[in-house]
């Protein structure tokens, strides 16, 4: 089967011209196979010949990748809803990271799957005590979306709030803090951590909760460790059952024991991925997983 495959990717000028090829198959047979590819394939297939070329065009092919409610998503995006972009084209730009909500908040399709991810920069968030320099410093960075990060110097009242309201398309999302553990910086050309100020994460854990739409709240935590390296702290999840209104999440990440300080911490963000993301996180050794909390509530 691996060869009867490969053979139909020979090239066209080395055929006979009275032999059938690829390039005799109608562009609306062509275009009902690759609809069933992930993007990615398509595009590459789109190089083939001018059938497929013609056939990776056809609105209906990426009218299947485009998430249901994809004009709400672009009128939230892009602030209109382009008249003359093909379902290709459009898909395209939702692919890009878009930036709204005055640059402190970026939204994308993965461009594999189409589920919509969300990051929420640091500038984005509501940190106690982020305006006087002795405890927070905003530091630019490659490493972040943003090109900026909140670094903590020390501080007694650790507190972090954000909240977002946008239509994700159903299904169920993850939501993460994006942390680490030492100052990041670049010397001789790479990413280095200095972990001189890390201090006071290791005595009570942080506490992590999430509120969304119809009044469902969690609460987990986990204790902060394995300074110099970027991981994902799981807060929890939400479901999303009508993509046609906004949800609505509230999220806070706490360590209010003041009989202790703590510092040292690198905030760039948190991140919003479909649930089904967690594995790769998971794979890639960057997913800190927390623990629900015993008097964990459901509901309020």
């Amino acid at each position: 089967m691996g060869a009867s495959f490969s053979a139909l990717f020979i090239d066209q000028d080395a055929v006979s011209s009275s032999s059938p090829c690829l390039g005799d198959l109608p562009e609306s047979c062509v275009a009902s196979i690759i609809q069933h590819l992930d993007p990615p394939e398509i595009c590459k297939l789109a190089k083939l010949n001018r059938a497929f070329s013609a056939a990776s065009w056809a609105d209906f092919v990426w009218e299947s990748k485009l998430p249901p409610n994809y004009h709400i998503l672009v009128h939230k995006i892009l602030g209109f809803v382009p008249q003359n972009l093909g379902k290709r084209d459009i898909y395209t730009r939702l692919c890009r990271p878009n930036t709204f909500d005055g640059g402190t908040k970026k939204v994308w399709l993965h461009k594999s799957t189409g589920g919509v991810c969300m990051s929420i920069s640091s500038k984005g968030l509501q940190i106690t005590g982020v305006d006087d320099r002795r405890y927070w410093n905003h530091i630019p960075t490659n490493e972040s979306r943003f090109h900026s990060i909140a670094y903590l110097r020390q501080i007694w009242w650790f507190e972090v709030n954000g909240e977002v309201e946008f239509p994700f398309p159903v299904g169920t999302y993850s939501v993460f803090f994006r942390l680490q553990l030492g100052r990041a910086s670049r010397g001789f050309g790479r990413g280095i951590c200095d972990p001189e100020q890390v201090h006071g994460w290791d005595i009570k854990p942080v506490r992590f909760q999430l509120w969304t739409s119809g009044d469902k709240h969690s609460t987990c935590e986990c204790s902060l460790s394995e300074a110099g390296k970027w991981f994902h702290y799981h807060v929890g999840d939400f479901n999303v059952e009508n993509p046609n209104s906004s949800t609505k999440i509230k999220l806070s990440m706490t360590q209010i024991d003041c009989t202790h300080t703590k510092g040292g911490l690198c905030l760039d963000s948190v991140v919003i991925y479909p649930s089904a993301f967690r594995e790769r996180l998971k794979h890639k050794g960057c997913l800190k997983c927390t623990k629900p909390c015993c008097h964990m509530l459901h509901s309020i």
